[in-house]
C-alpha cells in the first residue's frame, strides 16, 4: 500500500510539473513566435484599425464571441464540478465498475475520494480562469466603446490601442489557462486506473499542446504578415 501511495505522489507531481512546466515554456517563447505570440501581434493590428471605424459593430461582435466561448466553458465546468461531487456521493459504485476494468490497481476508498478532489480542484481552478476571463473581456468591450476615432493616430491614441490589445490578450491568456484545465483533467482521468498511466498521458498532453502552439499549420497561416508586427 505505500509504495501505490509513492506512486500516485509521483503521478500527481509529474501531472503538475508536466502542467506548470510547459505554460511557463510557452509563455516565455510568446516573443518568438508561438499562438500566444502571433495572435497578441494581430489583437494589437485590430485594436490600431478599430480606430478608424466609426461603427464598431464588427469589433464588438469579435470580443462577444471570445465572451461567449468563455462563458459556455465556465457553464460547463460548474456542470463537471458538479457530477464530480456526485461521484463523491456514490463512490462505491465506482470504485466496484472501475475495478472491473483490465490493468485498473485496486486502491483504498480514502485515495479514491482524494483523487475525486483533486479533480475537483483542478476544474475549481478552470472556473476562476474562464471567469477572470469574462471579465477581462467585458473590460475589452468598454475600452472599444471608449475608443476615440480618428483616421491619423497620434502617440496618445496608438497607446490607447495597444493598450486595449494588452487587455485583450490577457482575457486570451487566461482563457488558454482554463482550457488547458480540460487537456490535463483528461489525462487526469488515466490517474483513477494506474497512477503510472498518468506519466504517459501527461506527456501526450504537453506533445499535443506544443504542436498545436509551435509546430500547427495554423500557426503558419497566422503568422503571415506579422513579422514587425507589435
Amino acid at each position: 500500500m505505500l509504495q501505490t501511495y509513492l506512486y500516485d505522489i509521483i503521478a500527481m507531481a509529474w501531472l503538475m510539473l508536466c502542467w506548470v512546466g510547459y505554460t511557463q515554456y510557452s509563455e516565455r517563447k510568446a516573443a518568438t513566435g508561438n499562438l500566444i505570440g502571433v495572435m497578441a501581434r494581430h489583437r494589437e493590428r485590430w485594436m490600431i484599425e478599430m480606430l478608424s471605424r466609426e461603427n464598431r459593430m464588427v469589433d464588438v461582435q469579435i470580443i462577444n464571441s471570445a465572451l461567449n466561448n468563455a462563458t459556455f466553458f465556465a457553464s460547463t465546468t460548474i456542470l463537471i464540478m458538479a457530477g464530480l461531487f456526485a461521484v463523491l456521493g456514490g463512490l462505491e459504485d465506482v470504485i466496484a465498475l472501475v475495478r472491473d476494468i483490465p490493468f485498473a490497481v485496486k486502491t483504498s476508498r480514502v485515495l479514491w475520494e482524494t483523487k475525486v478532489i483533486v479533480m475537483i480542484l483542478i476544474f475549481v481552478h478552470g472556473f476562476f480562469k474562464f471567469a477572470w476571463a469574462m471579465r477581462q473581456f467585458n473590460y475589452c468591450a468598454l475600452l472599444v466603446g471608449a475608443a476615440p476615432n480618428t483616421l491619423d493616430p497620434g502617440e496618445e491614441e496608438l497607446a490607447y490601442a495597444r493598450g486595449g490589445a494588452v487587455v485583450a490578450s490577457l482575457a486570451a491568456k487566461h482563457f488558454n489557462h482554463g482550457i488547458r484545465t480540460y487537456y490535463f483533467g483528461m489525462a487526469a482521468l488515466s490517474w483513477f486506473m494506474h497512477p503510472l498511466a498518468l506519466l504517459p498521458t501527461a506527456l501526450l498532453v504537453v506533445l499535443v499542446l506544443y504542436r498545436r502552439e509551435f509546430r500547427s499549420r495554423t500557426l503558419r497561416a497566422l503568422s503571415i504578415g506579422t513579422a514587425g508586427n507589435g
